[in-house]
């Protein structure tokens, strides 16, 4: 069953929404609106422990997508030492936060550090690509309402032996099967740093050939493939955790297709950066339509910006200035530098500013390291700078985080949070904006996009998204990979302040340019490139 046939449940939010804001003010910089996240954890339905030994300090994702073709976002998440589990989304819109377990041998599997969502094979069922440590990488074909086949050697994928903590993927020129990327950390058993491989389709176009080896490899926690500098190509980057590589650094890999990939060096512009890599997020923070990238790493979090003029990938770090640095815990009484993991730009205020999210926690029992360690909520301001936020929006909580998801659970138009933690619970936080758990508020207007092509590829992955309000725009592309461990796929989420209606505009992934569409505000709509239209979908459509 094709995804665009779904019925999408989406709830309607009155234009009054905007009133009523929980509001701070910060040394003239403006004001700031902090969302209220409600614990729901308890009530989730969701039992699952990312657990084990020195293997699994590092991983522990999930993927976030949706299984059964009701809108509603489900989750695969991974358990480390403990198997697998996908839970199917049984919340109603606008509701609590609830879901079921879906037993299965298929998806139950050990071993999982982490899991993206990708339609490998464009048939409008979305896919898994499932990475474990040492017991061999798993591609489960999704076949509807949740269900799914093993379809590794059907793609003609060695599952291999790696220790397996990354995943990325894009569309090379018109190959049926994308071009995809299984990054690496270390050799098991071993403190030796991993090679990551690169995949791409055979000459069949149904399967995958011989793997490409990435080398050097220098113990990578996540990959990226993003179009850095708005040309119309997807470039691999690669977080490296400097904790074991030796005379090694962060990695930007130039991939073109009918070439083998090429790091760039110093001679292209490249500026050597060594880190604790753990994960990549990818937005145009500055507003000239090129993306920023920020890293997660240990005691020192970076977000790297394009030199003004910059004809190659020449970076210089801007965290400082704009107060995105998280060096240490907000909360708590740590003095201790912080770990930082999953990074995830999302306006959890929907005032069209994309706000930041990073989770963080001890690697285990490092005594050098804070071990009452917060994650962070980082809102936007209209001056460019974040603002720490995780306290008052109730976020503030102690566990060991790794990977998470922050996407519309129950599509009211308020973006929830969902964390794996080390040994302890998942995490669910629901998003209630001003009001409460009985009656959740909005803080802004909004809109779910989802773009729609032929095949290949028809989730327009590497398209950009451009969303007019007034004077503004804002840039979004579309990727699989980043993040750590965690991937997510579906509805994407714009925030838009107090305005009742935005230009869309979208650049597909062949460079071709459709036409700006007015569409109104609070709720979904489907961008369709045969068509030419964009469609909202409502409840019971």
């Amino acid at each position: 069953m094709r995804r665009w046939r779904w019925l999408v449940a989406v709830a309607t939010v009155g234009a009054g929404a905007v009133a009523g804001w929980m509001v701070f003010r910060d040394g003239g910089t403006g004001a700031v609106a902090t969302p209220t996240f409600v614990d729901e954890t308890a009530d989730s339905g969701i039992d699952q422990h990312f657990d084990g030994e020195g293997e699994f300090f590092e991983g522990g994702g999930l993927a976030t997508f949706d299984c059964d073709g009701n809108g509603l976002p489900d989750l695969y998440i991974a358990g480390g030492s403990n198997p697998a589990g996908m839970y199917r989304n049984v919340g109603t819109v606008g509701g609590p936060l609830r879901f079921e377990r879906l037993p299965s041998p298929v998806t139950d599997l050990g071993s999982v550090t982490g899991a993206y969502p990708i339609d490998l094979d464009s048939d409008g069922v979305t896919d898994l690509a499932v990475l474990r440590h040492a017991e061999g990488n798993a591609i489960l074909r999704g076949l509807g309402d949740c269900t799914f086949e093993d379809a590794t050697a059907a793609f003609g994928i060695d599952p291999g032996d790696a220790w397996t903590t990354a995943f990325s993927a894009t569309w090379e020129g018109d190959n049926v099967l994308p071009t995809i990327v299984f990054g690496n950390y270390r050799v098991p058993d071993t403190i030796d740093c991993a090679t990551s491989v690169l995949l791409r389709p055979d000459e069949s176009s149904q399967g995958y050939g011989t793997p490409t080896a990435l080398t050097p490899g220098y113990c990578t926690l996540s990959v990226l493939f993003a179009d850095w500098d708005h040309a119309g190509r997807a470039d691999l980057r690669m977080a490296n955790d400097r904790n074991y590589y030796r005379n090694g650094s962060e990695q930007l890999w130039r991939v073109e297709p009918g070439a083998p990939p090429r790091l760039y060096t110093e001679a292209d512009g490249w500026r050597p950066l060594q880190i604790w890599g753990m994960g990549i997020a990818s937005q145009d923070v500055t507003g000239d339509g090129v993306p920023e990238v920020f890293l997660t790493s240990q005691g020192d979090n970076k977000l790297q910006s394009l030199d003004d003029g910059a004809i190659g990938p020449t970076y210089r770090d801007i965290a400082l200035q704009r107060g995105v640095t998280a060096t240490r815990p907000y909360t708590g009484g740590d003095v201790l530098p912080s770990t930082a993991w999953h990074p995830e730009f999302a306006d959890v205020n929907n005032d069209g500013l994309a706000d930041l999210y990073i989770t963080k926690g001890n690697v285990d029992a490092q005594h050098d390291y804070a071990s009452k360690d917060p994650d962070n909520l980082l809102i936007a301001r209209r001056d460019g700078t974040f603002v720490e936020r995780g306290e008052q929006a109730g976020i503030a909580s102690f566990e060991r985080s790794r990977g998470a998801s922050v996407s519309d659970l129950n599509l009211d138009g308020l973006l929830d949070i969902v964390v794996v933690n080390r040994v302890d619970n998942v995490t669910v936080l629901r998003n209630v904006g001003v009001g409460s758990a009985g009656e959740p508020q909005p803080m802004g207007h909004w809109l779910a996009l989802r773009l729609l092509q032929a095949a290949p590829n028809v989730d327009a992955i590497g398209a950009w998204v451009e969303v007019r309000t007034g004077d503004e725009v804002q840039h979004r592309q579309l990727t699989i990979g980043g993040g750590h461990a965690s991937g997510e796929s579906g509805w994407l989420h714009v925030g838009l302040g107090d305005h009742v209606t935005a230009d869309v505009r979208v650049q597909w992934p062949d460079g071709s340019t459709g036409a700006w569409m007015t569409v109104d505000a609070d709720g979904a709509v489907v961008i369709d490139r045969t068509s030419g239209t964009a469609e909202r979908w409502r409840s019971g459509d």
